[in-house]
């Protein structure tokens, strides 16, 4: 960042005599550093390498003219703001307005008084430096938004996700099951649920201890993630060793055979159940095109009885729920 207190001069002017006279004027100034250069072609790259505060640009230059040069400046991103004074041999108003036209911040007739000088040379190197600071200062506060705007984003995934299988939570099914809902009634489509529950879990729990149970979930969590293909299908933990599938734009049919890969993957984790046999996995399949004749927490209800049949049937299967 430039340092606030410095002004940091470039006099581009062909002519010895002008650039020792400013040189001497500025001399004794601790706080304005002072560079020149004869060459107007070069000015341009000068002015890049230096970055000034303030440009004193003489009109009449060999070779090309002092308003070419100031347009040079300002079709340059890094120095379109530097502010430039024009030096002029003399007053002349339409020499001024052009000047100001193609990008001069100020006009001076050369050789101009010393106190008058130092004072525009301060006053727009202030500017020009507050100007600076104003744009850092816009730019640190737009990068800590963005900063916190990613780290609201990911608070929000992680308040959806569960925190022990890594799949969303049961707030995020709640929030999911409610947006698909209005969209499948919106779109009139199909919109299917699939609830499941490991057999056994208490048991297995007990038996291996906690922390096999909770690697259990991990597993059956990824086994049952394994099955989805699309990406607005979604995986929750719906609390305990229950999970629930939301399948939006799928048919019965289309559920029923997705919840029969979800179980037969559960099986060939063949994880040893204490109780005997493999873990597995009972599912319950419920599904509507919702209208105004039915609501969203009746699918739910329906994929939950249909579970229980599964379960009262021996575990281990795939239920449909009847008509809702």
């Amino acid at each position: 960042m430039t340092d606030t207190s410095r002004v940091t001069v470039l006099l581009v002017d062909d002519q010895l005599i002008i650039v020792e006279a400013i040189r001497r004027m500025l001399a004794g100034q601790p706080d304005i550093d002072f560079h020149y250069l004869t060459d107007a072609s070069k000015a341009l790259d000068a002015a890049l390498e230096l970055q000034p505060t303030v440009i004193l640009q003489d009109l009449v230059v060999p070779g090309t003219d002092g308003f070419k040069v100031i347009r040079s400046y300002r079709e340059e991103e890094r120095l379109r703001h530097v502010p430039v004074i024009v030096l002029s041999a003399g007053e002349d108003a339409k020499l001024k307005a052009h000047g100001f036209a193609v990008g001069a911040n100020d006009y001076l007739v050369k050789l101009p008084d010393q106190v008058e000088l130092l004072a525009r040379l301060r006053y727009h190197s202030a500017g020009y430096i507050s100007r600076l600071e104003r744009d850092d200062a816009f730019r640190r506060l737009r990068e800590s938004q963005e900063q916190l705007e990613r780290a609201n984003e990911e608070l929000h995934k992680l308040a959806a996700l569960d925190g022990l299988t890594g799949i969303a939570n049961r707030r995020r099914f709640d929030e999911t099951i409610r947006t698909e809902w209005q969209r499948a009634q919106r779109n009139k489509k199909p919109l299917s649920l699939l609830m499941c529950d490991v057999d056994f879990f208490k048991k297995y729990n007990d038996g291996l201890g906690h922390q096999a149970g909770d690697l259990c979930l991990k597993k059956v969590a990824g086994a049952l993630t394994g099955c989805l293909k699309r990406p607005a299908d979604l995986a929750a933990r719906y609390g305990g060793e229950e999970f629930v599938l939301v399948l939006p734009d799928t048919g019965i049919d289309g559920a029923m055979k997705l919840a029969e890969s979800c179980r037969a993957n559960v099986e060939r984790l063949q994880l040893e159940h204490p109780a005997g046999g493999v873990v597995t996995l009972s599912i319950g399949v419920a599904s509507a095109v919702p209208d105004n004749h039915n609501a969203m927490e009746a699918l739910v209800e329906r994929a939950d009885k249909a579970l229980y049949a599964s379960k009262q049937a021996g575990r281990n299967r795939v239920s449909e729920a009847g008509e809702g």
